[in-house]
């Protein structure tokens, strides 16, 4: 197996491949050259200097250490090809094994656009919006269309997502500009300018469904993740259960999913996303064709490996278990250990860690390969880690939390620890709470808001 990533998610995969008895090969840029979780595998190659676009995206570079290292798959992990049709094709065409769904999904439910026209003819609820938006309308049908959606609306792109070409617009006077700014940076971030509008749906709860399909066509899901505590739309904490569904919603939400994956003919693992208004109703937003920073979430809740899953599904097996037999138990909550500074707008802090100290303890996960004398990339992105708790229910795995946090030392690196520490003792998450603007409104500069007297 050859690993096309780094850093957490690279170790994640050797782990997983270690305990089943397949040998891994690392693929690492000049940058990272010499970092202890490289050891873990059984073999490693440079790929290229330490920009991503020379190394860690360079496609022909990584199949072709795959071929030196006569491996026979490749697993993406998340970020860089993780989401790349082509990528998955010219593996497949190379002989090696695509560690995800097939090609032809992932462009369907790669592009925004062409998903929610899936999700409307599978008739599972999507936002009011429009197509795909390939080309410039003219003024006045470009504001008629808004019109007809409803002012505040969201400019997204169709390519791709993490916040980037995404666009809030609340007067018609400010949608043009918006509408080219988020074109020009879809075009930069994915190489693709097309975008479309849609209603903005105000303070939701961002909850997302875990799907696993198999190439027999039988899909189950892993229940869901809440993922509202966010950051310029990026994820911050997500846990599960989510404290602000009911069973009914929560049954409704999982049952979509399903319907979707198993439209899209999908396999392999992947994550199927929705807003829930603050009425309960949902809304489709996309599919992320891939394994997620916050997978760990619902391996503690539901005892099922998911990196481990991806590989018996990747050679044709059907899936290991019925959706009978996949049972949650107690609650999971996961932070994610960014080297930024909350109070300088999440500014990425690069350097050296002189002191790393993780937590232990009953129901305690720590996923990272950052340690103490670890030195932390401006190349790359800020995430060094995640922490995650797994408790009979949610507020035992609260406390668990507050804990691991006064306990975890990443020193002198700026963390999100700081802020997490206070997020954990506000009454209102503490309630459950929450939704997508919480720490805009809370936390504006990664510090409590103190009310005004």
């Amino acid at each position: 197996m050859l690993i096309a990533n780094r850093g957490e998610i690279a170790l994640r995969i050797i782990r997983a491949c270690r305990e089943l008895g397949v040998e891994t090969v690392c693929v690492f840029s000049e940058e990272d050259r010499g970092s202890k979780y490289l050891a873990y595998a059984d073999r490693s190659i440079c790929i290229g200097p330490a920009p991503p676009p020379e190394s860690y995206l360079r496609s022909d570079r990584i199949i072709a250490a795959a071929e030196i290292a006569n491996a026979d798959a490749v697993h993406p992990g998340y970020g860089f090809l993780a989401e790349s049709a082509d990528f998955a094709e010219k593996c497949r065409s190379s002989n090696l094994e695509f560690i995800g769904p097939s090609a032809e999904s992932m462009r369907l439910l790669g592009d925004k656009a062409a998903a929610r026209a899936l999700a409307k003819r599978s008739r599972v609820p999507i936002i009011p919006g429009t197509e795909r938006l390939d080309e410039e309308l003219p003024e006045d049908q470009l504001l008629a269309t808004a019109e007809g959606i409803g002012y505040p609306l969201m400019i997204k792109a169709a390519g791709g997502g993490g916040g980037r070409g995404m666009r809030v617009v609340t007067t018609p006077d400010d949608l043009p500009a918006s509408l080219a700014m988020a074109r020009q940076e879809a075009a930069a971030a994915f190489k693709d300018a097309g975008v479309y509008l849609e209603k903005l749906i105000e303070n939701p709860r961002h909850v997302e469904v875990q799907i696993l399909g198999d190439v027999e066509g039988t899909v189950v899901h892993l229940f869901e993740r809440d993922c509202s505590l966010q950051r310029r739309h990026q994820k911050l904490i997500e846990e599960t259960p989510s404290p602000g569904i009911d069973a009914k919603t929560r049954d409704g939400l999982c049952k979509a999913a399903v319907k979707l994956a198993r439209a899209a003919k999908y396999h392999n693992a992947g994550t199927v996303e929705f807003l829930v208004d603050e009425k309960g109703k949902y809304y489709f937003i996309e599919v992320n064709t891939r394994v997620q920073v916050e997978h760990p979430v619902t391996e503690m809740a539901t005892g099922v490996d998911i990196i481990k899953t991806q590989l018996h599904l990747a050679v044709g097996n059907p899936l290991p278990f019925t959706q009978r037999e996949i049972s949650p138990r107690g609650a999971a909550i996961e932070c994610r250990l960014n080297a930024e500074d909350p109070t300088a707008g999440f500014r990425p802090c690069a350097g050296v860690i002189q002191d790393y100290e993780p937590p232990a303890g009953f129901g305690v996960r720590v996923d990272t390969h950052v340690h103490s004398g670890y030195r932390i990339s401006p190349c790359y992105d800020s995430l060094i880690g995640k922490l995650v708790v797994h408790q009979p229910d949610r507020m035992e795995a609260i406390r668990c939390m507050r804990r691991c946090l006064r306990e975890m030392v990443i020193e002198p690196t700026k963390t999100t620890i700081p802020l997490y520490r206070q997020i954990f003792e506000h009454e209102l998450f503490v309630s459950g709470e929450v939704h997508t603007s919480f720490i805009d409104h809370h936390f504006p500069n990664g510090e409590q808001a103190v009310p005004a007297e």
